[in-house]
């Protein structure tokens, strides 16, 4: 889709719509672009250079049956260590920008990833994530007050610690911190800071439960087929933690006590 809408630009400068496109094995050019990549290269998957002193750095265990990486500018980074299952995703990273993957991290299709303007995109150890997730660290085009000129959308950084689930179409916006052992529900739009070992939805979303704790075996592919316990599985006990409420989390959990709390009748 971003190589259609490169082609489509009408206002892009001749030498801006210069590109190399090269599969997704080792590789290096004389503007200081390199590829790191030993292990089974997918046909499927390739990284298209528009700049100069870019790094794509995956670890040779990696198993990527497609990934597309588009490095728009100069200075990106992309670091994907050892991948558990499959992972694939569709990439875009701008002017100074990073994304790290950490190890055994999967998801069930591509997910859309973008770091523009200097941000720094995170992913943690054993992350899933489920089809149609996006995680922008920005909005792709600036917004600006009417008054001042300043700009009104700045781009962040998004920090997903280690065991974090994120939720079938799930968008994780620009400024999101989500804590490690988290369970992000589908369809939610993903914003500001969240603790760990909590369960969040909604759009915007919002701390919905705490201390909460999620296994990997899938419910209909792994014995037993009914799991009404964690004594029916061979829990990860590292990630089963109370949930740790910083102000603005506790600030949430007494938003949402208030909530679901009876409401007692006054006494006349």
């Amino acid at each position: 889709m971003w190589l259609i809408e490169l082609l489509l630009e009408p206002d892009r400068k001749p030498n801006e719509a210069a590109m190399h496109t090269n599969p997704l094995q080792d590789y290096s050019d004389d503007k200081g672009n390199v590829i790191e990549f030993s292990g089974t290269t997918s046909p499927k998957s390739f990284v298209t250079f528009r700049g100069s002193n870019n790094r794509v750095i995956i670890d040779p265990q990696a198993n990527i049956p497609f990934m597309s990486v588009l490095m728009d500018c100069d200075n990106g980074t992309l670091i994907i260590k050892r991948t558990r299952a499959k992972f694939s995703a569709r990439i875009r990273i701008g002017q100074d920008s990073t994304i790290k993957i950490g190890k055994s991290v999967s998801s069930t299709g591509p997910v859309d990833i973008s770091a523009c303007e200097g941000t720094t995109v995170q992913i943690g150890n054993d992350c899933m994530i489920a089809l149609g997730v996006r995680i922008r660290s920005d909005d792709g085009h600036p917004i600006f007050d009417v008054t001042s000129g300043k700009r009104i959308n700045v781009s962040r950084d998004i920090t997903i610690k280690d065991h974090v689930w994120l939720g079938i179409e799930s968008s994780i916006l620009k400024g999101a911190v989500i804590g490690e052992g988290s369970v992000v529900g589908a369809g939610s739009l993903v914003s500001g800071t969240f603790p760990n070992n909590c369960a969040i939805g909604g759009n915007p979303a919002k701390i919905l439960s705490t201390n909460i704790a999620w296994e990997r075996p899938h419910l209909s592919l792994s014995e037993p087929y009914y799991k009404p316990h964690v004594s029916a599985l061979k829990k990860q006990s590292k990630y089963w933690n109370l949930t740790k409420q910083s102000s603005t989390g506790r600030q949430a959990l007494g938003k949402l006590k208030r909530a679901v709390k009876p409401k007692k009748n006054k006494k006349k």
